[in-house]
């Protein structure tokens, strides 16, 4: 059984205020509560993979009506792609998406040094009591700030017996999903907004279009 590899990269653009947690153990009182996650070897903000792939099946599971309580499908629930394509519960299966850390691009690096400015903010959040109007629990969240570029890149593998074209179709669904709603956290108060661009599919355009 013969497999290739097509490599799908472009870049992701952040529209409004990005947020994916580093899972903070600590508050400090009139610091940050929840910072994003960064690069431990120069300190900047990226995007894991696993939060692509994560949200992009979700998606997808919801627009083909295939999500069951909130728990991946597999192939053994369904006969639609997903389960093969992102991983397979029932463990009948190689996953084919293989989903890359985003790293900051080159030239957002370049100008927020020419800028001397930094790739975060910080951003005060808090609930609002519905009966008294007052707001509750503030708390500050470190969000990447919109303008940011990260490098997108993602691996799939192609054997023989599979459908390209049908496997491209819904990883093209998938990115368009993911433009439609958001990425990380606190989707529903405006973060997360991104914009794929730039896209190649092995070495042709890719359009979500």
């Amino acid at each position: 059984m013969a497999m290739k590899i097509i490599e799908i990269k472009g870049k992701i653009d952040i529209l409004t205020g990005l947020h994916i947690g580093a899972g903070d153990s600590e508050v400090h009182i009139g610091g940050i509560d929840s910072s994003v996650i960064k690069n431990p070897l120069d300190k900047y903000p990226y995007i894991p993979g696993s939060s692509i792939k994560g949200k992009m099946r979700s998606l997808l599971e919801l627009y083909y009506g295939i999500s069951l309580d909130g728990r991946p499908s597999s192939r053994t629930e369904t006969d639609n792609l997903t389960p093969i394509i992102f991983g397979d519960t029932s463990k009948k299966g190689i996953s084919r998406a293989l989903f890359r850390d985003c790293f900051i691009s080159e030239e957002s690096k370049d100008k927020l040094k020419t800028k001397n400015i930094l790739p975060t903010e910080e951003k005060s959040e808090n609930s609002i009591n519905r009966l008294s109007g007052t707001a509750e629990s503030p708390r500050n969240i470190e969000r990447v700030i919109p303008g940011i570029v990260f490098d997108f890149s993602m691996n799939l593998r192609v054997f023989d017996e599979d459908d390209e074209e049908s496997f491209k179709s819904i990883i093209k669904k998938g990115l368009f999903l993911l433009e439609q709603d958001s990425l990380g956290g606190s989707g529903s108060r405006g973060y997360g907004k991104v914009k794929f661009k730039d896209l190649k599919w092995g070495d042709k355009e890719f359009n979500l279009e």
